[in-house]
């Protein structure tokens, strides 16, 4: 799948715009002529006769052609300037790597029908957004990193990994960031290589391994920016795994340290409360990341339109078929 939407229209040469100041010139002109002819015109006895000798011209024909003429100077006066969009196209060789949290408050059923469900979800939204030329690698976590891939071509076995997690354990971020980077970075050095990037998922706060705000540094000095999604609301709870009878445990989501993630390694930050919202953030992701925007020129499409205007003009403004002997 190839990303290439058009984002906004510039002009490699835009003195060359002024070339649209002669169609309000045209206007002015052609309006004076036509009051020139009318002030001069001669009254003559038998022009109704001429008028159904030679037949009525409908009114369209009389202006059509004149306001395509103006189109076309507006298009070819365009085409001057070198009008380019901005496109977003794929980037050779970047690579992604999905770390999903399945830790037990992913269990909780806040984000409908589960966190872990809408979070999986979510992933296959983003690997549909993704370019396929893009490699993409998956973490998954709980206790420790447990479900490991690195970035590959073959989206079915992505998938595989994210539709394996059940939801149990703590919440180790920081052991499985460390794992992502080393799959982007085997070397521990920042290099020259095309894009990449992590995208991480959690509902919790860390409660085992090393701290992820360190690891957020460490990716810094890699070139490599991890976007964070917070999953789940603060008020969220999961059932007591002691004993039914005990209360609920509470299960917010730790925003601020995913925040702090993102900021210090250059990526975002994001939040969701809903599988609908969690879905839209994935997919603007996955549009945005391993894309590169570039500037195409369209002159020739604005030149092409503006000769057929042109000869539709000259064409409608033939005389008709049939005249007076």
């Amino acid at each position: 799948m190839s990303v290439a939407t058009p984002m906004a229209i510039s002009f490699a040469a835009p003195a060359g715009l002024l070339a649209l100041l002669a169609i309000p010139l045209a206007i002015l002109a052609l309006t004076a002529s036509r009051r020139r002819a009318t002030r001069y015109a001669v009254r003559f006895p038998a022009a109704a006769t001429l008028a159904i000798a030679a037949g009525t011209v409908p009114a369209w024909r009389r202006f059509v052609p004149t306001g395509l003429a103006l189109a076309a100077m507006a298009a070819l006066a365009v085409a001057l300037a070198k009008p380019q969009h901005t496109v977003a196209v794929p980037v050779e060789g970047a690579s992604v790597v999905l770390v999903t949290d399945h830790s037990g408050s992913m269990a909780a059923t806040d984000v409908e029908p589960d966190r872990l469900s809408a979070a999986q979800q979510a992933a296959t939204t983003f690997l549909g957004q993704l370019p396929a030329a893009t490699r993409v690698g998956v973490v998954t976590y709980s206790d420790g990193p447990d479900g490991t891939r690195t970035p590959t071509l073959d989206r079915d076995v992505i998938k595989q990994t994210l539709e394996a997690q059940t939801a149990a354990g703590a919440t180790a971020t920081g052991e499985a960031l460390q794992v992502a980077l080393g799959a982007l970075a085997p070397n521990g050095r920042a290099a020259a290589r095309p894009v990449s990037a992590i995208v991480l998922l959690s509902d919790g706060k860390t409660t085992s391994g090393r701290d992820p705000v360190e690891v957020a540094r460490t990716a810094k000095r890699l070139k490599i920016p991890i976007y964070t999604v917070a999953l789940g609301t603060a008020d969220a709870t999961i059932p007591n795994p002691v004993s039914p009878l005990s209360p609920p445990i509470a299960v917010p989501p730790d925003p601020e340290t995913l925040k702090q993630i993102a900021d210090i390694s250059g990526g975002r930050s994001f939040t969701s409360d809903d599988a609908g919202q969690l879905r839209g953030i994935y997919r603007t992701l996955g549009s945005r990341l391993a894309t590169k925007h570039q500037e195409r020129e369209i002159t020739s499409s604005f030149a092409i339109g503006g000769l057929i205007l042109l000869v539709a003009a000259g064409l409608l403004s033939l005389p008709r078929v049939g005249r007076l002997p």
